[in-house]
Order: structure tokens, then C-alpha cells, then sequence
């Protein structure tokens, strides 16, 4: 996999077949300063179509947009864009208007480039853009329209999706995105690159994730796992798996190091087997370790990396649904204890995660199903365009992947280290973590617990009509809806013993609405009894 995550010291930069590096995005996203940057690095000089077009025109672009209206400056900013994006065809970076897109010609030749979303808030291209000679930056409420049905269009244009995250994130990303363009680039010329579908020149995608102690890319496409897995500057490569996944997906390492499967996995017991033989295999700190399987294996990998030598990098590679839409991003890593869920673990962010939805296709329907409530959860958090979509009972596609994705990236970003908005990701997992423990781990994949635990919620938020939806889409997957196995106060006390307890005191994760889910919420006794026993079956 080095192709697409190589160091552009090490033969990256050259491949230009790819095209150019295209930013584009809203007003004030920082696009001329993000081409700027990226030029420096690549020593070439940048392209900005806005002050293309101001050299054409003969006068500033505010001064045409007032005289001529808005179709002639579009007309003449196609115009301008093409020109540039011609110019660019051997390499480079582009600068976009944040308007440029609205041309079906425009899009049509951004096929041939490989094109960086800068996602910008309302609130801040506001800051950015008043008071700068442009001409739709006048009226804040009409600015929040463009920003909000524009959104859309950038995205259906987007190869990679840079967050809100400073005027260097393009620069930070600089490896990742080169690499992208890299692998499009090989396509193109008919090959095979690493970790890409060369029949879908357009389906490898990117999303930046960034986090306080550290920045990583996750890679979204068809055939990631089937080219092997990857780390920049030639680091050994040795991998945790389980039986089920070594079956399915041969595995390019060193040393692969395949655990038992299921939760009985993640213990201590299991960490010290790990850790001993990456020891007795010669493992290095300076050595990449990947997770290749679904939540256990990530989880486990990922203690089992953040302890080794005091720290190793780490790859995920998520194989199932639940770790695909959540388990593999955030950092956290962990195994249980005999008396809760995740009692150990630390904080360890993967330097990159690869997303390979054809690993999807090796799963028995149960796990697939198990995986759905984590994806129900993620849309409830979200709200907007993912639950309308998630609502309606849509398969589960790369853009749902896609979307969940992101809605945790984004939580993750505001809070890494669960100190407040990070703890929104457990709802539904109080009850459905309790409800594991107490069925010794054996009864429930993780994402039927996770339902039940949804349900809960909903009903300690008095949510009574969107638990009914929320019941309806889990039932349409043949989740379970009632549990067995283990009796209401045993549920109950293993909630009260949650990790995240504080105090003496366990705070809900509860539900007004799709997409205003809060956490912190006290919950009387019997109200929590009730949730409970409303969900064991006779």
C-alpha cells in the first residue's frame, strides 16, 4: 500500500496523471491559501481562478458582478475556470471560486483533477468573507442559503473532504492527498494501484480526521483490503486478526498474529498474548501494527499498539458494519473486564484507518444486521440529509458508510477525549453494554445490544414516536427487540457500574429530536428499571 500513503519524498509528487490538486469550497474556506501551501511543498507555482478571471476582466470581480449581474460573471468565470483547469492538466494547485461549481462544464473537467473539499461553518466563512468585494457576502441571510444548497455540489465533486481545521489542514493532509491522486492517476493509465478499484476511477475517497494528538487519514473504496495494507516510509508491517477474517482476506504483514473470535477476545489475557508475540517476532516501535477484523480486533489492536514500547502506530481496517460506521475512528481503544465493558484502555489514534465496503460482502446477515443499529444510532446523532436517508430504510451504501463516518469524525474533532460532546457517541451503549455484561458477552453481537440500548433511550427520553420508527427500522432487520438471558436488576446494576460513571453517577446520552442528542442527563432509578423490564422478554 505504499502508493497511497507514501511520503511525497519518496516518489509520491511525481505521479501527475491525476491531474492537479482542485480546491474548492465555500467563501472564506481558505482554497487560495490551502493551493498556496500545497505549491510551496510541491515547488510549483499555484493557479487561483478568481484572480485569473480579475486579469481577464481588467477590474475586480465585485465591480463586474454589480454592473453585468450575476449570469454574465458566470459565464466569464466558466470561462476563466477552464482556462485554469487546462493549464493545471499536468499538475499543480487550483484555487476555485465558490461558485465555480455551479457550471455542469466545470464539473465535467474536474473529472480529470483530483478534487479537496474545504468544508467551512457558516458562522466562520461569515467572519472570513464580509468586508472582502464580494458581492454575495452582503445579506447573512441569504449567505446561509448559498452555503447550505451549495453543499451538495461540492461534495459531488469531492474525491477528499478536509474538515474545518485550521489554514494548514491542506498542508497537514499533503501526503494522503498526494497519494490519492496518485492512485487515480495510475488508473488512468490503465495499471493497478495499490488500494484502488481501477474500474471506479471515482470511487477512492478520503476523509481528513483530525483529533488533539494527531491527524490521520481515512481512505473510503472498493479492493483497499484485497491490495494489502500500507504505511509510509517502508515501516515493517505486522497485523492482528481474527480465524473468521484470515479465512476471507489474505493479509501482507511480517508477522500476523490471529486471535479467537468474538468478545471473549478482548481481555487482558488476550493483550498479553498479543504484546508477547509482536515481542518474540522482533516488533520495533518504529513498525506498524494493522487491526484487520471488526470492533474486537480494533479495539484490542489498538491497546495492544498504544502500550507497546510505550506507543506504536496503528492501521485500522475495518471488516464489519459496526466497526466500518463507528468502532474504527476516535482512538479509543480497550479491552473489558470481568466487571464492565472497555475497563481498560487508552486513548490512541490509528494513523490511518482504510474502509474497504467489499469486506462487507464476506458477512452472515446477522453481523450485518448487528451492524445496523450503529448506523441508526450515527444518523440519530446526526439528524439532517443521513436520517432522512436512514429513516426511509435505505440500504446501507458507501454514501450512509460515508456519512457516519463523518458525523463521528466530526464529534471526535470537537471532543476528543470524552469530556463532553464525544459522550453523545454512547448513546443507546449504557444499556446496551450493561446487557452484554450481564449475558456474559455470549448472547448478543454488540450492535443487538446496542438496539435494545437504543430503544431505552428513547423511552428514558419520552421519545415515544421515534422509538416506534426506531423499533420498526431495527425490526425490519430482524434485531432483536426484547432480551434474554439475564434478569432486569442484573442489567440495571451493571449500568450503574458504567465506565463512565462520575461521582457516584452515570449520565444518559438522551434524544429530543434527530440531530439534538445530549449527554449528562440524570435518570431516576425506577424510570431506568422500567426502561429495562419494558425490554426483557417473559
Amino acid at each position: 500500500m505504499e502508493a497511497l500513503t507514501g511520503d511525497a519524498s519518496e516518489g509520491v509528487a511525481p505521479v501527475t496523471d491525476g491531474g492537479a490538486l482542485v480546491f474548492v469550497g465555500f467563501m472564506g474556506a481558505g482554497k487560495t491559501s490551502s493551493a498556496r501551501s500545497v505549491a510551496a511543498e510541491l515547488g510549483v507555482a499555484p493557479l487561483d481562478s478568481d484572480r485569473e478571471l480579475e486579469e481577464a476582466l481588467g477590474e475586480p470581480i465585485e465591480a463586474f458582478f454589480d454592473r453585468e449581474g450575476e449570469p454574465a460573471f458566470r459565464q466569464r468565470e466558466e470561462e476563466a475556470v477552464l482556462a485554469v483547469l487546462e493549464r493545471a492538466g499536468g499538475g499543480g494547485a487550483v484555487a476555485l471560486g465558490g461558485g465555480a461549481i455551479s457550471s455542469e462544464r466545470v464539473r465535467e473537467a474536474l473529472r480529470d483533477h483530483t478534487v479537496v473539499h474545504l468544508e467551512v461553518e457558516p458562522g466562520e466563512a461569515w467572519r472570513r468573507a464580509t468586508g472582502k468585494g464580494r458581492p454575495l457576502a452582503r445579506d447573512r441571510g441569504r449567505f446561509d442559503q448559498l452555503h447550505a444548497d451549495r453543499r451538495a455540489v461540492y461534495e459531488s465533486v469531492a474525491d477528499a473532504v478536509l474538515p474545518p481545521a485550521g489554514r494548514d489542514v491542506a498542508r497537514r493532509a499533503l501526503d494522503a492527498l498526494l497519494a490519492l491522486r496518485n492512485a487515480r492517476g495510475m488508473a488512468s493509465k490503465g495499471g493497478t494501484a495499490p488500494l484502488f478499484n481501477p474500474q471506479d476511477p471515482r470511487g477512492l475517497r478520503m476523509v481528513w480526521a483530525q483529533a488533539g494528538s494527531g491527524d490521520y487519514p481515512v481512505f473510503v473504496g472498493r479492493g483497499l483490503i484485497r491490495h494489502g495494507f500500507f504505511h509510509p516510509d517502508g515501516a515493517r508491517r505486522f497485523a492482528v486478526t481474527d480465524a473468521n477474517v484470515a479465512r476471507h482476506h489474505r493479509l501482507v504483514a511480517e508477522h500476523t498474529v490471529a486471535v479467537a473470535v468474538g468478545e471473549e477476545s478482548k481481555v487482558l489475557a488476550s493483550a498479553e498474548s498479543v504484546l508477547r508475540r509482536l515481542a518474540q517476532a522482533g516488533a520495533e516501535r518504529g513498525d506498524v501494527l494493522a487491526a484487520v477484523g471488526g470492533g474486537v480486533v480494533g479495539d484490542l489492536t489498538g491497546f495492544c499498539a498504544g502500550v507497546y514500547q510505550r506507543g506504536m502506530r496503528y492501521v485500522q481496517v475495518p471488516t464489519t458494519l459496526v466497526a466500518q460506521v463507528d468502532a474504527a475512528y476516535g482512538g479509543k481503544t480497550g479491552v473489558d473486564l470481568p466487571e464492565g465493558k472497555n475497563y481498560v484502555g487508552v486513548y490512541h489514534q490509528p494513523s490511518a484507518v482504510l474502509c474497504d465496503p467489499d469486506a462487507l460482502a464476506t458477512l452472515p446477515p446477522e453481523e450485518l444486521a448487528a451492524g445496523y443499529a450503529e448506523v441508526v444510532k450515527t444518523a440519530l446523532i446526526a439528524g439532517g440529509p443521513l436520517w432522512a436517508r436512514v429513516r426511509q430504510g435505505e440500504a446501507v451504501d458507501e454514501e450512509i458508510i460515508l456519512g457516519c463516518i463523518r458525523t463521528k469524525l466530526a464529534v471526535v474533532a470537537a471532543d476528543e477525549r470524552d469530556a463532553d460532546r464525544r459522550q453523545v457517541l454512547n448513546l443507546g451503549h449504557t444499556v446496551g453494554h450493561a446487557i452484554e455484561s450481564a449475558t456474559g458477552y455470549r448472547r448478543y453481537r454488540h450492535g443487538e445490544a446496542v438496539g435494545l440500548g437504543l430503544l431505552a433511550a428513547l423511552r428514558l427520553s419520552d421519545r415515544e414516536a421515534l422509538r416506534s420508527e426506531v423499533a420498526e427500522l431495527l425490526g425490519a432487520q430482524g434485531l432483536p427487540l426484547t432480551f434474554r438471558g439475564a434478569a432486569v436488576d442484573e442489567v440495571v446494576a451493571f449500568c450503574d457500574r458504567d465506565k463512565k460513571r462520575e461521582r457516584g453517577r452515570v449520565g444518559f446520552v438522551l434524544v429530543h429530536a434527530p440531530g439534538e442528542v445530549t449527554p449528562g442527563h440524570g435518570v431516576s432509578s425506577a424510570d431506568l428499571h422500567a426502561a429495562v423490564e419494558e425490554l426483557h422478554a417473559p
